[in-house]
């Protein structure tokens, strides 16, 4: 793939653009096996690839320019706006959006936030697409002083933007550099956007977290239901579950799933996915992951962590759990390589990487940890 923004270095965000794609994938690979060099007894399956253009389910736009005449992209060492409307590895539902929402922009007056001046109203535009087209758009405000040109002139954008599923606004008073504030104003539509992946739906909130390429999180979600399958566990226990991704797909008959999650909104989205399924042994619970307590021993642990990784406390609780399997994954192989070797009581049996970002360094890796024990203590 090549991008004319990154030629003319106005964008370098995709740092292996120009790259041939299965130069980039034998890469990452690479750079995973190096620092999971240390089990390499470990089975490594072959790696999940993604398209490399237009793979990308959102969009996190820094609106710049004028009123008149806005942009929406990034901001340039000056702090100017840069227009990036037409990024291509953003999904062709996102890029078409983009027009009808400058002009939206125009007609309701509502000033770009300026960074040097901390004047203007406008800061980002957050843009989300489903897996049926469906979009998910986020006006974020420094104030409530453009919201009601917002409401007045909506229909408009709502008559040019027919997918938009849900639209808010959200305030961020704060001059920082944070995507997003704590208020969010519902403007129209449903509360959630429904994300269908084969026979789930997963329900996202304006402020839920996704992965940004919707077939590989299919992917990931798919092999970690594979190696729940072939480890016959009937009790699984999901830490980090966000909106349930991991535990509705893991979900099946005669198998208790729980997940873990610290926001409130992730987890009554996926309680109300696990609803509509009809997964009655599907729960959720608001709780800090890295703090859990099993009431009893599950058969399986799911872990998503953030960037940081599992942190020594969770990689100690998990050590003492007991759980015959744990499906870990990462979006981060060297703090994976770090939790690993601080769980010396599980085994890495197979690793896979997941393609979830072409045109950059980044992956995920998700690796399948059997207890070494021969037996486990039995539930009290």
């Amino acid at each position: 793939m090549h991008c004319g923004y990154f030629d003319r270095g106005v964008c370098r965000s995709c740092t292996r653009m120009g790259t041939p794609y299965g130069i980039q994938l034998e890469a990452k690979l690479a750079n995973a096996r190096t620092l999971l060099a240390a089990w390499p007894d470990a089975e490594w399956l072959s790696p999940m690839a993604s398209r490399p253009d237009a793979f990308r389910n959102k969009a996190k736009m820094v609106v710049g320019g004028t009123p008149d005449a806005p942009t929406l992209g990034i901001l340039d060492a000056a702090q100017h706006g840069v227009d990036l409307t037409g990024c291509g590895i953003l999904t062709p539902g996102l890029r078409f959006a983009f027009y009808p929402i400058k002009s939206f922009i125009t007609l309701a007056r509502i000033a770009p936030y300026d960074v040097p001046t901390r004047r203007g109203e406008l800061k980002h535009v957050l843009l989300t697409e489903s897996a049926a087209g469906e979009l998910m758009l986020r006006f974020v405000l420094r104030s409530t002083e453009a919201l009601s040109r917002v409401q007045k002139h909506l229909p408009s954008l709502l008559t040019a933007l027919p997918q938009l599923a849900v639209v808010t606004a959200n305030l961020l008073p704060e001059h920082k550099a944070v995507l997003e504030g704590a208020e969010e104003i519902r403007l129209s539509g449903n509360e959630t956007l429904e994300m269908r992946l084969g026979d789930r739906v997963l329900h996202l909130r304006p402020a839920s977290f996704f992965q940004t390429n919707t077939e590989i999180a299919k992917g990931l979600y798919l092999q970690a239901r594979d190696w729940i399958d072939q480890a016959g566990a009937k009790s699984i226990l999901d830490l980090y579950c966000g909106v349930g991704g991991f535990a509705l797909h893991v979900a099946a008959p005669g198998r208790r799933v729980h997940g873990i999650e610290l926001s409130a909104p992730a987890v009554e989205s996926a309680r109300l996915s696990a609803t509509e399924a009809g997964l009655t042994d599907v729960t959720f619970s608001v709780g800090d992951a890295t703090a859990f307590v099993a009431a009893e021993v599950p058969d399986a642990i799911i872990v998503n962590p953030p960037r940081r990784g599992l942190g020594d406390k969770l990689c100690q609780t998990l050590e003492s759990s007991a759980a015959g399997t744990i499906i870990y994954s990462s979006c981060n192989a060297a703090t994976l390589a770090k939790d690993l070797g601080a769980m010396p009581a599980y085994g890495p049996t197979v690793f896979r990487l997941f393609d979830m970002f072409p045109q950059t360094d980044h992956y995920e890796v998700m690796v399948l940890l059997q207890r070494r024990q021969a037996t486990r203590p039995k539930n009290t």
